[in-house]
């Protein structure tokens, strides 16, 4: 870049450091470190996979399609959770010559990951319940509450595990959606074991296995929106663009700014760039610390790098900057 003056970084504040993480895309950003939830996913992993396999065994010899069809969503999130667990120890590896960000980006293709997998499991979930619809099949109701009735307490006591760090992490906060939203799940095929006792209609099985895969696509939904986005390097959800260029152009000294970027490096940290031109003759170093701290506190941008140019000196690399 050519420009007046010397680029700042938020690195002058507080650098560019593995030991981030901590910075989510709310208003503000958190000062502690991240927890490790290693322990956390590896019980939660072994709870729900040796759950999915007496689900699924039991859903079959019960004729329960629902059972079969909890037990693929139940699956689907453990794959999603192991696919997490990697995603939060490849984004500590410290940055490299060609990966100069490290590997955070690896959450947010994690993220990704597990909303195609939950939407392509769903699928399958809705084709073998209109087949039920049409051929209809007896189904022991007491075996499905029974079952079921274990994935509650296995759901929930997962979820709880992830509790204490939904605030920090969108990575944590989605593994505990999705086991309460099991846990949920869950319930309702209890509900339909007892409805199929006391009424003999063995149609409710396939009606909650649809309504399971009605709420499956409305939680993946969101999940698969933000992180295509963020893959796209798009701003991160809770984050004004337009207030952000407000804060930039209201700082002292500075006229205006162009080629503002905003995207997210990981499904915890967020980046900035930005051109800064300015009439002064210099910008000290203050008000590069000073931006940067405004910027992180009011923004949770915990990554700043600020150009400082003299008008007319670097034009906008981009013709949608340049119009705007």
């Amino acid at each position: 870049m050519t420009g007046f003056g010397m680029p700042g970084h938020a690195h002058d504040e507080h650098g560019h450091h593995d030991d981030h993480g901590h910075h989510g895309h709310g208003p503000a950003g958190h000062s502690h470190a991240p927890r490790d939830f290693g322990k956390a996913f590896a019980i939660g992993i072994a709870l729900n996979l040796g759950f999915v396999v007496i689900e699924a065994g039991y859903g079959i010899l019960s004729n329960s399609m629902a059972l079969v069809a909890d037990a693929g969503h139940n699956l689907s999130d453990v794959l999603g959770l192991a696919a997490a667990w990697v995603a939060s120890v490849l984004v500590k590896r410290r940055p490299s010559a060609r990966f100069t960000y490290g590997l955070r980006g690896s959450s947010i293709l994690a993220a990704l990951f597990n909303a195609v997998f939950l939407l392509i499991a769903t699928g399958a979930i809705i084709l073998e319940a209109v087949q039920r619809f049409l051929s209809p099949a007896p189904v022991a109701g007491t075996t499905v509450m029974v079952v079921a009735g274990i994935g509650i307490a296995i759901n929930g006591f997962t979820a709880w595990l992830f509790a204490s760090g939904g605030r920090s992490d969108i990575n944590i906060r989605g593994a505990y959606l999705h086991m309460m939203a099991d846990a949920v799940v869950s319930l309702g095929v209890v509900l339909s074991g007892l409805v199929i006792l006391a009424t003999g209609l063995d149609w409710i099985d396939p009606l909650v296995s649809l309504v399971i895969a009605l709420l499956i696509i409305w939680s993946t939904w969101g999940l698969l929106r933000d992180s295509l986005g963020m893959a796209l390097s798009a701003v991160p959800p809770g984050i004004d663009p337009a207030a952000v260029r407000a804060a930039l152009e209201n700082r002292p000294g500075v006229d205006t700014l162009h080629d503002l970027h905003i995207w997210s490096m990981s499904t915890t940290e967020t980046a900035l760039t930005a051109h800064l031109v300015t009439r002064h003759e210099a910008l000290a170093d203050d008000f590069l610390r000073e931006t940067a701290r405004e910027l992180r506190e009011k923004f949770g941008i915990a990554h700043a790098t600020l150009q400082i140019e003299r008008p007319g000196i670097a034009d906008c690399t981009l013709p949608a900057e340049c119009e705007a």
